[in-house]
């Protein structure tokens, strides 16, 4: 591929971590961020993306397997045409995430570091109660497993960071990595 081509590859960011670990909070500040930086950045969140692949997702890890796969492929897919991805997505497994590693070739991994007893106090979607009172049995970090990444590009502090420092964090490892395109960005 000739220099002028890759230039218009986008990258992807996969912000990973527990449930109510900080994601969501990371992802919009680090959206925020790249736009006013001229970026054009689609998000891919899980809960909101997982509704248009089933309306009545079971969580196991057949559907797993099968929608973050899927996810990686819409990823690789908007990259290949120069939009960034950020995921915004536990991913509770890393080899679903090393699937988008490997498809991606502009590619950066985040973990949102958080102890699941913050997580759980945190609980904005419910999904900790709902495990609780046995509604829920799926549930990354206590009845399914969650593999932290052994080797993410930031780490990031689900419960000291500021989420304005840790976008400007993330937009660091790019620029470093080469990946920001943007004349705004020194």
């Amino acid at each position: 591929m000739g220099r002028e081509q890759q230039s218009s590859f986008g990258f992807g960011v996969w912000i990973t971590g527990l449930p109510a670990s900080g994601k969501s909070t990371v992802t919009a500040e680090l959206v925020k961020q790249l736009r006013d930086l001229g970026l054009r950045v689609a998000v891919l969140e899980s809960d909101v993306t997982r509704k248009m692949f089933s309306s009545t997702p079971s969580y196991d890890e057949r559907d797993r397997e099968y929608f973050y796969g899927s996810l990686a492929f819409i990823g690789r897919v908007l990259t290949d045409h120069g939009i960034s991805v950020i995921f915004d997505a536990t991913a509770n497994l890393r080899s679903y995430r090393d699937r988008a590693r490997r498809q991606i070739g502009q590619f950066i991994e985040v973990f949102v570091d958080c102890p699941l007893e913050v997580c759980i106090q945190r609980d904005p979607k419910g999904i900790y109660s709902k495990a609780r009172r046995g509604e829920a049995d799926n549930v990354p970090g206590l009845q399914a497993p969650y593999e932290p990444p052994e080797t993410p590009d930031l780490v990031i502090d689900g419960q000291r960071d500021e989420p304005a420092d840790a976008a400007r964090n993330v937009i660091a490892v790019l620029s470093r990595k080469g990946f920001l395109k943007s004349p705004q960005i020194a």
